[in-house]
């Protein structure tokens, strides 16, 4: 288990760069467990709310009503797919005592990175409907 975590650990590393200046100052003052576990629960729905953003942004720009719609199941579908993602990356059914304290944390920056990815689609999308 100790070398799952070190492993987890290293593998969500490279995400960190992507992190907040508010994720890395709370995480900068964290002396315990739960006070990372706080930051990162934190970060994860600041990721969210700027998803929200992008998303709502994307539905305004788009004027046909049936683009709308593909876009909104294409959303339903990722949200589905984000979770099965993680479920898949940590399958255990009792994660506490399989992968430990540190197991929020995890979860909440594989979500944070996650959403940052569709993030990027979605503006990539807002690019291919520009003008519409």
């Amino acid at each position: 288990m100790r070398l799952l975590s070190i492993v987890l650990l290293l593998m969500s590393s490279s995400c960190f760069a992507q992190n907040s200046a508010q994720y890395d100052a709370c995480n900068e003052k964290a002396q315990v467990q739960s006070e990372i576990n706080r930051c990162a629960s934190d970060e994860a729905a600041r990721v969210d709310a700027e998803l929200n953003t992008v998303y709502r942004t994307l539905l305004q720009q788009v004027k046909r009503p049936a683009y709308v719609a593909k876009i909104k199941a294409a959303e339903r579908a990722w949200v589905v797919y984000r979770d099965a993602y993680i479920d898949a990356t940590y399958p255990a059914t009792d994660k506490q005592s399989e992968y430990g304290t540190i197991f929020p944390m995890e979860v909440n920056m594989l979500r944070a990175t996650l959403t940052r990815r569709q993030i990027e689609a979605l503006r990539e999308m807002m690019q291919t409907y520009k003008g519409d």
